[in-house]
């Protein structure tokens, strides 16, 4: 399988127009604030990109951030402009092909942005461990539709939270099933360079995250996707895929369910973009002024991470008062396409 990845991402695809599906391909509108960040980069790396969403999390400024799966460098170089002069921004990838797009502008995009703080590093992601990189040194890691054409998940999964310093935050989009990808869909080489065939089934990645120390992954935004070429469609059937958004806190304390400590929080409406509500996921929408009450685990997230300076946090762990809440186990992605709603619960 990485043999097919590596042939399919270097030498099959020239640009996004040869993609089958909308899997690795982000169809929705970016954010206007994003939007002068991609203007800056150059045509040829953003012909080459393959992601199927948006890791461009709020407060990187001063971050050193790692991009997994870094390709030709897009989702690098509109995190450089964001981390800015003073943070650095690291891309791995095992394409040479891919690299050697990212290596050909790196010069181009330093002297757009006025700042050197990029670097490339060809490696395999589920190796981290054998790069040099140093452990709990990365304030944020983003992947972009890559851990799905990994075939030992647990293995990235592991080497990310080693990576990660205490109260970073793996940020990342992907591709996820409905139900487990039966073998045939599996093994065929054009779905899995279309990011379906290794897509896991969405509760399996969940078991996978607690096991790798991410106790509470948190779902930010997801979308159905479709697949337009008739034949692929007639080898998946009734499978669905999603593209999802998720963010996982490096944080040992958090736990397994959502526990009631009588706590709150009020957001500053100090982050950039978000002046009137702070997005943490899908069903945190915090407003300005306003106090929010908040299980154990959303506090620890707030408090213990670079978010900490933009709320008042009140409260503490002195006195327990049950289970906060309880969301069920039923699928969480939306059926249809629509805008995502939050709400106020957690």
């Amino acid at each position: 399988m990485r043999d097919i990845v590596q042939d399919y991402y270097g030498k099959q695809l020239q640009s996004s127009d040869d993609l089958k599906t909308s899997a690795c391909c982000d169809i929705s509108a970016l954010p206007g604030w994003l939007k002068p960040l991609i203007d800056n980069i150059h045509p040829e790396v953003l012909s080459r990109y393959y992601g199927c969403g948006l890791v461009c999390p709020d407060l990187l400024e001063g971050c050193k951030v790692l991009d997994l799966g870094s390709g030709a460098g897009r989702d690098v170089y509109a995190l450089a402009q964001l981390v800015g002069a003073n943070g650095e921004v690291v891309g791995v990838d095992m394409t040479d092909e891919q690299l050697a797009v990212a290596e050909q502008y790196r010069d181009w995009h330093s002297e757009k942005f006025g700042f050197e703080n990029v670097r490339f590093i060809k490696g395999d992601i589920e190796r981290l461990h054998e790069l040099d990189l140093e452990a709990d040194s990365f304030d944020v890691i983003v992947s972009n539709c890559v851990i799905n054409l990994c075939t030992d998940k647990e293995a990235v999964l592991k080497g990310i939270q080693r990576l990660l310093k205490p109260g970073g935050e793996f940020y990342f989009s992907d591709v996820y099933a409905d139900r487990r990808v039966p073998e045939a869909v599996r093994n065929d080489s054009v779905l899995y360079g279309e990011c379906l065939g290794g897509a896991l089934y969405w509760n399996d990645f969940l078991r996978i995250a607690k096991k790798s120390g991410f106790a509470d992954p948190r779902l930010v935004e997801d979308r159905p996707l479709e697949i337009t070429d008739p034949e692929l469609a007639a080898q998946t059937g009734d499978l669905r895929f999603f593209s999802a958004t998720y963010r996982l806190f490096n944080i040992d304390t958090l736990e397994s369910a959502c526990e009631d400590f009588g706590q709150s929080v009020v957001y500053r409406g100090t982050v950039t973009n978000q002046p009137d509500a702070f997005i943490l996921d899908k069903h945190h929408r915090i407003e300005m002024g306003k106090p929010f009450p908040v299980c154990g685990n959303t506090w620890r997230m707030l408090h213990d991470s670079r978010f900490a300076e933009h709320f008042e946090l009140n409260g503490d762990f002195s006195h327990h008062l049950g289970l906060f809440t309880d969301h069920g186990t039923s699928m969480p992605f939306d059926t249809v396409a629509e805008d995502n709603k939050t709400s106020t619960c957690c």
